[in-house]
């Protein structure tokens, strides 16, 4: 009851805070009364005539309702849209299960018409049905490691049953049994492995599968008892199984499962082993993703080889979405994989089995009393620019929140509540979205619409006395025939477009003249500021009042306020005039200011863009200056480089001097200058940014210059021999051309068959056969 008090009480004091924000309506562009009712929640509008003054901008009907109020602006002149909700149907809570649909959540169905910004908070009540049917699906993991826990079951069918009808009378039990994938690298694909997939030693052994829906919901226990006693396991070769996929097939299979309508659906999995999840399929070749569709043919999972495991997301949706709550049964080994898993499930609950499961029926009354005990409501995903917050009221309420409320250890028919607090962000079109108990199928349609629309009081005469006869009334300002425009409709436009003078009173495409006075005829005529005086510049831009304050001073009282800008007196400074003039601790050992690089406000350095303070001596993320000043250096050295041409000018910042030692005790540098020699200097950088002193050593370390007379030797040499090499050849290209001459003049005398020989050993031995024949004739 104390919290209940408390609870009452941090309701009262956001009721006060809401008043309290009631106080204030910020305005942007403020030209209708649409346009102030979507500025914010508390944005009311005075529709009452004359009550701008001459000159005023319509913008001031704009305000809360209080102001409008001292303003001069009656209750009745206000327009201001409030929220409306409508229960369209609220049937009442059930007391106990009568085989009928139960009632567990009131109303069903709301209607709410928002103002943007403004919440509305309604009240959801929820009672626990007694006898609330129960069904529960036990799947079970028929790996060959589970066959102590399968023969446990077998002998466990009655206590199981009783268990059931401790919780309720309405109970029903049903049984589906998982492995893997029948493929590699997850079962043996040999024939005979896949018919006996067990030990070779066990003679009772089912064929490899990866789901089997074993029996639907029933009530009997000799059909659950007879079901069981004919299964037998089976096996594979990874220790990860298919339970996801199996969870997947029992939640979206629901016609072949049996879950009942109106009943709290359990699945309780049995494993001793972690779970394959979405991507592990490609291991065996299978891309395609789980499509969260029912593929059961002869109580077969029949898409196990075809598709993806489904991922945890995927198995959330569809549990969430069926209204099943799964109960983790598993050994200690993989305690920890499933109560990860269990905090994605919301409404999940995790167990630890003994080595042959004969502590599962404890296991699953414990979980079902922490599950059925808490009561958590959420929604369905919601329009966008829409927010909701949940405030349990019970006796053990979770924290508020924006995604769900909670309420522990609830007792079956006691009843307890949440208020709903539902805000638009913004004008929409009527839009819904559903409240619901996890794991119940009772759920509330809220149905949204937005009030975004001024219902005023407006003359249809076009020729309104107010408007100079030249325009009609809507909200309470002049709404100007063609050609006109102006607050009364007293300016003619003639040959010029409205929007063109509208325009030249805007600063940057802005607002018409700041916001801070009204666009007459093109021009902007100023307001007056709160405090009297007035707004000023081509845009009312400016004013003397919203300068900086210092001990509550406007600019400290050292200074003038111009155009929102402090203007220092003589011997002040600062953004508020709040300090005196004075360098003292911004100088430096050198006796500059800031070293240069930055300026002294209120007696701090302000660095330029990466030095550091205090004194701005240091920068960070600044170029090294050995490689930036090198050009310099080598040019003012050297007088060589890429700046040797104009060394003066683009050096005028660097001094250099050559020395044989270094006297500098400040930034060593070592670089290769244009020539690819080695140049070695100190940098000592001086007040300001660019400014630099060096000392560079007077001997550069430059490569060794190529060996002239090794070169013209070698060169000499390789003449020579290319001469040789040439007149050898004009030798052998001239004794060529002597020997064929030869050659053909012995072919002339022979009479032997002209033919084409070659001074070799065979012609020879030819010219003798020749010589012998003629020698026989």
């Amino acid at each position: 009851m104390d919290r209940r008090l408390l609870l009452l009480l941090l309701l009262t004091m956001e009721q006060n805070a809401l008043c309290q924000q009631q106080q204030t309506c910020t305005k942007s562009v403020v030209n209708s009364c649409s346009d102030c009712i979507r500025s914010g929640p508390f944005c009311a509008w005075c529709q009452k005539l004359n009550f701008t003054k001459p000159g005023e901008q319509e913008a001031v009907r704009c305000d809360t309702k209080d102001q409008l109020r001292q303003k001069g602006c009656d209750d009745e002149e206000i327009i201001s849209p409030v929220n409306s909700q409508d229960i369209t149907k609220n049937d009442s809570l059930s007391t106990s299960f009568e085989n009928e649909e139960p009632v567990q959540m009131s109303p069903q169905k709301i209607n709410l018409q928002l103002r943007p910004g403004l919440p509305q908070t309604f009240r959801v009540s929820f009672k626990r049905v007694e006898g609330y049917p129960v069904d529960l699906y036990y799947l079970m993991d028929f790996s060959y490691s589970m066959k102590d826990d399968l023969q446990k079951i077998k002998e466990l069918g009655n206590d199981l049953f009783a268990a059931l009808k401790r919780i309720t009378r309405h109970a029903q039990i049903g049984f589906g049994a998982f492995v893997d994938k029948t493929v590699l690298p997850y079962t043996n694909t040999n024939k005979e492995k896949l018919a006996k997939p067990c030990d070779k030693n066990e003679q009772q052994c089912q064929a490899a599968f990866g789901y089997r829906h074993v029996l639907s919901m029933t009530s009997e226990e000799t059909e659950f008892e007879r079901e069981v006693a004919a299964q037998f396991i089976s096996g594979n070769l990874d220790s990860p199984e298919g339970s996801l996929d199996a969870m997947m097939q029992a939640a979206v299979c629901g016609d072949k499962i049996g879950w009942r309508n109106s009943s709290t659906r359990l699945i309780v999995l049995t494993t001793d082993a972690g779970f394959h999840m979405a991507g592990d399929g490609k291991l065996a070749g299978i891309l395609e993703p789980n499509d969260e569709q029912c593929h059961m043919e002869n109580d077969l999972y029949v898409k196990s080889s075809e598709m993806d495991y489904p991922s945890v997301g995927q198995l959330t949706a569809a549990l969430e979405k069926h209204n099943i709550q799964p109960i983790f049964a598993v050994t200690e080994n993989v305690e920890s994989v499933y109560k990860e898993l269990s905090k994605i499930i919301p409404k999940s609950e995790v167990g630890v089995l003994s080595s042959d499961s004969r502590n599962v029926i404890q296991l699953i009354e414990r979980a079902y009393n922490s599950l059925s005990s808490k009561v958590t409501v959420t929604h369905d995903s919601l329009p966008d620019n829409v927010r909701v917050v949940y405030t349990p009221i019970c006796d053990n309420p979770g924290p508020a929140g924006d995604s769900r409320g909670v309420c522990n250890n609830v007792h079956e028919a006691e009843m307890i509540y949440f208020d709903v607090t539902v805000t638009v962000d913004s004008c929409i079109e009527d839009k819904s979205f559903t409240v619901s108990p996890l794991g119940i199928k009772d759920t509330l349609t809220v149905t949204l619409s937005t009030n975004c629309k001024c219902l005023c009081e407006n003359s249809e005469d076009k020729t309104h006395q107010h408007c100079s006869h030249k325009g009609s009334i809507i909200c309470g300002i002049c709404n100007c025939n063609a050609g006109f425009i102006g607050q009364f409709c007293e300016c003619s436009i003639g040959d010029k477009d409205e929007s063109s003078l509208r325009a030249s009173c805007q600063r940057n495409n802005g607002t018409e003249c700041e916001g801070r006075g009204d666009c007459v005829c093109g021009r902007c005529q100023c307001h007056n500021t709160e405090s009297g005086s007035s707004f000023y510049g081509e845009f009312c831009e400016c004013d003397n009042d919203q300068c900086e304050t210092f001990q509550n001073k406007q600019c400290g009282g050292n200074g003038d306020c111009k155009c929102g800008t402090c203007d220092c007196y003589s011997g002040f400074e600062g953004s508020a005039c709040q300090c005196k003039k004075s360098d003292e601790a911004c100088r430096t050992s050198d006796n500059t200011v800031c070293y240069g690089r930055g300026s002294c406000v209120c007696n701090r350095c302000e660095c330029k863009e990466g030095y550091q303070p205090p004194l701005c001596k240091t920068c960070l993320g600044c170029p090294d200056p050995c490689q930036t000043k090198l050009n310099c250096i080598e040019c003012l050295g050297f007088g060589s480089g890429p700046f040797e041409k104009n060394c003066s000018t683009e050096c005028r910042n660097t001094k250099v001097k050559k020395v044989d030692q270094f006297t500098l005790t400040t930034k060593e540098c070592q670089r290769k200058d244009s020539e690819g020699c080695w140049i070695k200097f100190k940098l000592d950088q001086l007040v300001g940014e660019d400014n630099y002193r060096a000392e560079v050593l007077e001997q550069r370390e430059c490569p060794d210059p190529p060996h002239v007379a090794a070169i013209i030797g070698g060169s000499a040499a390789g003449v020579v021999f290319i001469g040789i090499l040439t007149v050898a050849f004009f030798i052998l290209v001239n004794y060529m051309n002597k020997e064929y001459k030869i050659f053909e003049n012995e072919k002339k005398k022979s009479k032997c068959p002209r033919e084409v020989y070659r001074r070799t050993i065979s012609m020879q031995m030819e010219e003798l056969r020749c010589e012998t024949d003629r020698e026989k004739q």
